[in-house]
């Protein structure tokens, strides 16, 4: 019987394989995974980017040499088995090739998120004990300039997106153009690099997911070969199967697992092609390589359908009379029809739906580059029901996803057939899910389960017990039909002065919902006598996504509905309006709420929206309530005094 957790990042773990179903799948590695679809589809294009206004393509024969030129090179540096590659930068055929390139050498590929400053790059290269670190351009490059002193595994620099390496900047080891890296391999025989592609195991490391680190510095998950090809494989499976003729954008960060997943891994067993986005795809420009691209599938975190949904109300303000009317006719039959197709309704469509697609929402759809967009996903974060039903209305179907890097991305899923609005659906099938009663947490079990933490027995154990089930510290409700929604975060749960357990995200969104001017709250109780909250209301964000003072579209719309002139975060702070409008949307909040111990009592609005940039939000936008906590420790003691 072999082990099912490990720290160790060398050892090798039991693949969970049940009896029937796709669980029951032989193990397999991403290596034979890749030669596979360079078997079936070796002059299709696995990548496509943008070089001035032209596409140009990579097949995966030409992405399969690129990588083992990768991997030769690494060997060169007398890479061993389980070393590590960093990777920081925009998603790019470099970072592709790194990643697998690694992996194919042996190694373990980790990135690390673009907006990282160097003493948490410092941190992820020397935990991860980093051999080589691929860097995008000399901005990412800049950051190891001192911190590379320190990192003692360090052999090699590499950096893509420039020609020549800059002569000014000094380094402790030798650093590459990308193209020049590729080349340093070259007497490195094809003999040796296949011993290192054969020597490794279903059950071997092959990636690290470095967490969010929003309760301190971030852990490694370690990801086999196993989580990622039998994950990929049943999520394809699950979605009715992609195949080469499918197209997806890759533009999330690569450094988190769901952009892995659905940009490297998925096309890897399918044969599907990659689009690149601009590096300014999340500041305006995705809505144009949507349009070029058509994707049959897209992923979108909750902030970039909010964006698109602000667009499209904007431009439907300019629709009047006849027109107008044909709009909401035909947005109620997109939502007739989104209702019908509900877990447990008959599906099909509405009486007269045939022509509402015909003359309004195809046209929709075509104006996005949604067009031939097979499933719309969304994740990583709570999504407002307003979000979800906008798009409902106008039949783009957006299925929600829950998972965690630990379970190597996906857990549940809604899905065409099998879909329930507001609930993050289903568990993947040869899975298992439950509630621990006593806590409210979410567990479950199955080949999707990471191996551990890197470097952390007592965080893996403490993750998954001894029976396997993973700890997701996520509290949850599964309903009668098997569809689960997350109801709050165990080590989030505030725990009042009286002792009454309660989870904040739920306060939260409901009084976000209440009013659109909001763009987030944040409660606050912890052993307190009452609870209070901190606003902030949506505004326009300048091109470093940090937060302006200028409220954006909604906030505009909200503040003319409730007979406001503010035009900033700063007058509308002092707006009587805003507070009445706001002690509405609290009010509203508290009648839902199921004890009065859940009842907010006192709110301000603080300066500035949470973000990446200031420090409140992680990479994958994931609140961090400590950073708040202190950073407005003032406007909290007020609330008390």
């Amino acid at each position: 019987m072999g082990i099912i957790k490990t720290h160790d990042v060398s050892k090798e773990v039991e693949i969970r394989m049940t009896s029937e179903g796709i669980g029951k799948t032989p193990p397999t590695t991403v290596i034979a995974a890749f030669k596979n679809v360079v078997e079936k589809y070796g002059d299709n294009p696995a990548m496509k980017y943008e070089d001035g206004r032209v596409w140009k393509s990579i097949s995966y024969s030409e992405y399969y040499a690129n990588c083992k030129k990768f991997a030769k090179s690494l060997l060169h540096l007398k890479m061993k088995p389980f070393q590590a590659t960093n990777i920081i930068g925009f998603n790019s055929p470099e970072w592709f090739t790194a990643n697998c390139g690694s992996i194919l050498a042996g190694g373990i590929a980790a990135g690390i998120y673009t907006s990282n400053n160097p003493e948490s790059c410092f941190y992820v290269s020397d935990h991860s004990e980093a051999v080589a670190v691929v860097c995008d351009g000399v901005a990412q490059l800049k950051k190891y300039t001192e911190i590379s002193l320190k990192l003692k595994k360090l052999k090699a620099l590499v950096v893509y997106n420039i020609d020549k390496v800059p002569e000014d900047l000094k380094f402790s080891c030798p650093v590459y153009t990308f193209n020049d890296f590729l080349k340093i391999g070259e007497e490195v025989s094809d003999d040796e690099l296949q011993k290192r592609m054969d020597s490794q195991k279903p059950g071997n490391c092959c990636t690290l997911i470095y967490t969010s680190g929003t309760t301190g510095n971030p852990k490694a998950v370690m990801i086999s070969h196993d989580n990622i090809t039998w994950t990929a494989l049943n999520a394809i499976q699950v979605i009715g199967g992609i195949g080469p003729e499918d197209r997806m954008i890759s533009y999330l960060p690569l450094s988190h697992i769901a952009a892995q997943m659905l940009d490297i891994h998925c096309p890897l067993m399918s044969g599907a092609c990659a689009y690149f986005a601009k590096p300014d795809a999340l500041k305006g420009s995705l809505g144009g390589t949507l349009k070029a691209v058509k994707p049959t599938f897209f992923f979108g975190v909750p902030r970039v359908w909010e964006k698109i949904a602000e667009k499209m109300r904007a431009a439907g303000k300019q629709v009047t009379g006849v027109k107008k009317r044909l709009v909401v006719w035909s947005k109620d039959k997109g939502t007739q029809k989104s209702n019908l197709a509900q877990y447990g309704q008959s599906g099909g469509a509405p009486c007269g739906y045939g022509c509402a697609h015909k003359l309004v929402l195809s046209k929709i759809k075509e104006t996005l580059g949604l067009s031939e967009c097979k499933l719309a996903a969304t994740g990583a974060a709570p999504i407002a029901k307003e979000t979800l039903d906008f798009f409902a209305a106008v039949d783009i179907p957006i299925f929600e996803l829950f998972g965690q890097s630990e379970c190597t991305g996906p857990q549940t899923m809604n899905y065409v057939g099998k879909w329930k609005i507001y609930t993050a659906g289903s568990q993947l099938e040869s899975t298992e899910m439950k509630i621990i009663e006593e806590t409210q947490e979410l567990v479950y079990r199955g080949r999707n389960i990471m191996m551990g933490y890197m470097k952390n027995k007592k965080a893996t154990d403490d993750t998954i017990d001894d029976d396997g089930w993973l700890h997701s510290g996520d509290c949850a409700k599964i309903d009668e039909d098997g569809f689960m929604s997350i109801t709050g975060r165990i080590k989030e749960l505030i725990i009042t002065a009286g002792g009454e357990n309660i989870p904040p995200v739920l306060i939260e969104e409901k009084i976000k919902e209440a009013s659109n001017a909001l763009s987030n709250v944040m409660v606050i109780g912890d052993k307190r006598k009452f609870l209070s909250a901190l606003f902030c209301l949506r505004v326009k964000m300048d091109p470093n996504g940090c937060p302006t003072n200028d409220l954006d579209e909604q906030s505009l719309e909200v503040a003319k509905e409730i007979g406001s002139s503010a035009k900033t975060v700063t007058e509308a702070q002092l707006c009587e309006s805003f507070k009445a409008h706001l002690d509405k949307a609290v009010a509203a909040a508290n009648s839902k709420a199921i004890s009065r111990a859940q009842n907010v009592q006192k709110w301000k609005i603080i300066d500035n929206d949470f973000s990446v940039p200031g420090g409140e939000l992680t990479p994958t936008l994931k609140l961090k309530r400590r950073v708040v906590s202190s950073k407005y420790e003032t406007i909290i003691e007020e609330f008390y005094s």
